[in-house]
């Protein structure tokens, strides 16, 4: 863990995948809200933002952690390809472990997606912009 002040709530971005514009979420509580929790935030702000409209009809089923703030960022401009098999990929469906057990602090990004639409892409890295 890094030496961040968990009193002070988390300000995050959430990437939708295929989407390059960032939703912000403002004073999420670390020590008590689950990864469940934020997806339900996430999906609620997906549902109810007219901007957000052509991501409706995804399966949304991972979050893993985009960037920190201030750190290196990937050259894919959507997802991260790196750290799959440790604790950037969120747990969404544990109700016991909290976002604080994460490495996640004040300004991480989080991308949203569908498992099944990462692994083929990554299989074949091919952006159709």
């Amino acid at each position: 863990m890094s030496d961040f002040d968990l009193e002070e709530p988390l300000t995050s971005t959430a990437r939708p995948c295929k989407n390059v514009r960032n939703q912000i979420f403002h004073h999420v509580d670390l020590e008590n809200t689950t990864p469940k929790q934020f997806y339900d935030m996430i999906m609620h702000e997906i549902n109810s933002q007219g901007s957000l409209r052509p991501f409706r009809n995804v399966h949304y089923d991972t979050i893993k952690i985009y960037t920190h703030a201030h750190g290196h960022k990937t050259m894919n401009l959507v997802i991260n390809m790196d750290h799959d098999d440790d604790d950037w990929v969120l747990e969404i469906n544990n109700n016991q472990k909290k976002l604080s057990e994460y490495p996640i602090e004040n300004e991480t990004e989080l991308s949203i997606y569908n498992k099944q639409d990462y692994l083929a892409y990554k299989k074949k890295p091919v952006e159709k912009w």
